[in-house]
């Protein structure tokens, strides 16, 4: 990760869960990390805490609503104006509602839309515009994906959730095939992880604690470590080493 250090990492969702956790480990490494999200209280309350751990990075908190883009594109300029550019792009906010195919609301449909394909797009383009204007070759992009983008399992509140994680899937790969044909050397990375202990199960079943709190006793499920130590990895690994997809998952209980 030495290289990386002093230079910058764009972490969406990064108040609570997986985001807010990549965001620390790449400021205890040496990044500074422009870190988004709705909540910007949060993550002024963990960069209050990097600067009291004294990390060697630094975490700017920017206030974005990611189903706008305009807001997205504001926050690029700023980042711009402020920091230069953008090395390292992580899209990792992502939402589900549990809407069904069969009766669900259209509206819970076009947020997942919005949040988990739209706006990893664009902060996808807007990355890649920033690298090639000041001539960065060894950027990164890492879309951080779910098991979901791989397999339908039997649970009708996660069908449509799992239809914008095929999605990211597809775009991950679509993103290294264009990278390539411009002969760039950015890579594209996607980390889909299985079930995380984070506030997702209980945003998901809002309406029902017990199902959220269940959907944990079967699995020992992954930690948001677990998913930031994925990304300090492929962001370690050699120039010449693509590596297009982490997959992982926790261990069955006994």
């Amino acid at each position: 990760m030495e290289r990386w250090r002093g230079r910058v990492a764009l972490v969406t969702g990064a108040s609570v869960g997986i985001g807010a956790t990549i965001a620390v480990e790449l400021v205890r490494l040496g990044m500074k990390v422009m870190g988004c999200a709705r909540d910007i209280g949060k993550i002024q309350k963990l960069a209050a805490e990097c600067q009291s751990a004294g990390h060697p990075g630094v975490l700017v908190p920017f206030k974005c609503d990611l189903s706008k883009e305009e807001e997205i594109l504001a926050m690029f300029a700023a980042i711009k104006e402020q920091h230069k550019g953008v090395d390292v792009c992580i899209n990792n906010a992502g939402l589900a509602h549990p809407d069904l195919l069969l009766n669900g609301k259209t509206s819970g449909w076009k947020n997942m839309m919005d949040v988990n394909v739209l706006a990893l797009s664009i902060c996808t383009r807007e990355a890649y515009q920033s690298m090639k204007e000041r001539n960065v070759d060894d950027g990164h992009i890492i879309n951080i994906n779910s098991m979901c983008g791989h397999r339908v399992v039997p649970k009708a509140v996660l069908h449509f959730y799992t239809a914008t994680k095929y999605a990211v899937t597809a775009l991950t790969e679509g993103l290294r095939q264009e990278l390539r044909a411009e002969n760039s050397h950015i890579r594209a990375t996607c980390i889909s992880p299985g079930l995380v202990e984070t506030e997702f199960a209980f945003r998901l079943y809002s309406n029902s604690p017990d199902k959220a709190s269940g959907a944990y006793s079967a699995y020992k499920p992954l930690e948001a470590i677990d998913v930031a130590n994925a990304v300090t990895y492929v962001l370690s690994a050699p120039a010449h080493v693509q590596i297009g997809d982490v997959q992982m998952q926790g261990t069955e209980q006994a």
